[in-house]
């Protein structure tokens, strides 16, 4: 029997555009176009601009196909400092098939090799798909184990999403693609203790980089041990639990069509959109204004515990990773939108009032990784509560192309006019009838 990396290998090597449904396309275009939009606002944010200065860029008077990774340096890098961008305002987003953000750590590496490939928009849509069905299914075996342990999974498991998308882009063969595969097991880190910090947004870029340098090195013959994912002290063994689960790929079962991708509303941690949609649906249903608020109390998983540990945030990405705040937001204010998260906005007077009236703790009937949560609103003389189960957004309810694009003229207007986000916004959503998408996403 095929061990899990040969199976993985022969899937990539052999997947053609051809091979994904319509369905699978659609997902995968609308990706495209929300982690596009992502990345050229954070291009010129916190970690992402950092990124970009420290290789001598400006990204406020850079060109799009520099913010986009198509243009300017190695490979590798490019890929490093556009993933940091990409994942630098939390607003990118994600799937619970892979516990992270797939995008994040596709898409940066997708661009970065696809000036040297020439490839057409079916290409890049065609490694986009592999690169995403083999993080999910190497996650499978140890999810949410290893996201519980401390590990951020986007990392982890992106570093093998980001070399199967790059082995694809590169025509790599089965037997090339299987040791970049297993070159790749010995990169993943990330660690959700940096949440809040700008080095949870390089977690994407690093795997992003890791991905193109794998794969380039496999195809000028590097090697790596057969089984460094499965085998004996592999990745696996060290990064998952004592007892993990089998591994379980079909080729024919799409994650991308089953689980699917889920669009952020909010730009912050995921764990606190449902919060932030019920606090805002209770206020605004019930006419209820901040300062007649005596308590919130929001209940959701330890998942969400363990990843928002800012109840008093001091910066905009503390409060990305706080549920005190995002709350208080969504009473105070009309939308959690990118502004909240600017630093002036922190000490927003009415938003601190609520903060320190919000009460969150864990709901041990939820669980692990759940997005579920329960909000109660208690005013003077009156209390409402809401169970929220879902946040706007997500694969079995996604946004519409209108609320999307809307989404993508947010972002994207923080760097391009917006005729050229008009513009970006159509060649990214016909991708795949592009010969020459490079030369498509740069007008």
């Amino acid at each position: 029997m095929a061990t899990p990396e040969t199976a993985l290998a022969e899937f990539v090597s052999a997947l053609a555009y051809e091979d994904l449904p319509a369905d699978v396309q659609e997902t995968v275009r609308r990706a495209f176009l929300d982690t596009a939009g992502v990345t050229l606002a954070g291009a010129v944010d916190g970690a992402g601009e950092t990124a970009f200065e420290t290789d001598g860029i400006d990204p406020e008077s850079a060109a799009i196909a520099t913010l986009l990774g198509f243009e300017t340096g190695p490979a590798a890098e490019r890929a490093l400092r556009v993933g940091t961008a990409s994942h630098a305002l939390d607003y990118d987003d994600l799937s619970w098939a892979m516990d992270g953000h797939p995008s994040v750590t596709l898409v940066p590496t997708i661009f970065a090799l696809g000036p040297e490939t020439d490839a057409s928009g079916a290409d890049l849509l065609t490694a986009y798909a592999a690169g995403f069905e083999v993080e999910c299914a190497l996650a499978g075996p140890i999810s949410p184990d290893h996201y519980e342990a401390g590990w951020h999974a986007t990392a982890t498991f992106g570093a093998f999403g980001a070399t199967a998308a790059a082995a694809s882009l590169l025509d790599l063969d089965a037997g090339e693609t299987e040791h970049a595969l297993n070159v790749a097991a010995s990169t993943p880190a990330g660690l959700k203790r940096n949440f809040g910090s700008m080095t949870k947004p390089l977690h994407a870029g690093l795997c992003s980089r890791s991905g193109v340098t794998a794969a380039r090195l496999a195809a000028r013959g590097f090697t790596a041990d057969s089984q460094a994912v499965s085998g004996d002290r592999g990745f696996w063994d060290r990064y998952g639990p004592a007892v993990r689960g089998d591994f379980d790929f079909d080729p024919d079962e799409w994650a991308l069509a089953e689980s699917g991708i889920h669009v952020k509303y909010y730009p912050c941690c995921y764990f606190t959109h449902s919060p932030i949609a019920a606090t805002a649906a209770l206020c605004r249903d019930n006419d209820v204004a901040p300062r007649e608020i005596e308590r919130i109390s929001v209940r959701a998983s330890q998942g969400a515990a363990d990843a928002l540990h800012h109840a008093d945030p001091e910066t905009g990405l503390e409060g990305k990773f706080s549920m005190e705040y995002t709350v208080a937001s969504a009473a105070a204010r009309e939308r959690v939108g990118l502004g909240a998260f600017e630093e002036a906005a922190i000490s927003d007077p009415d938003v601190q009032f609520v903060r320190e009236r919000v009460d969150f703790t864990v709901d041990d009937a939820l669980d692990y990784d759940s997005h579920e949560a329960i909000v109660r609103i208690e005013t003077a003389d009156s209390e409402f509560e809401r169970r929220q189960e879902n946040p706007p957004g997500t694969h079995d309810d996604p946004l519409s192309e209108a609320e999307l694009r809307e989404k993508f003229r947010e972002c994207a207007e923080r760097t391009v006019s917006t005729d050229v986000a008009g513009s970006l916004a159509d060649a990214l959503l016909s991708l795949d009838s592009h010969e020459d998408a490079v030369a498509a996403l740069t007008p």
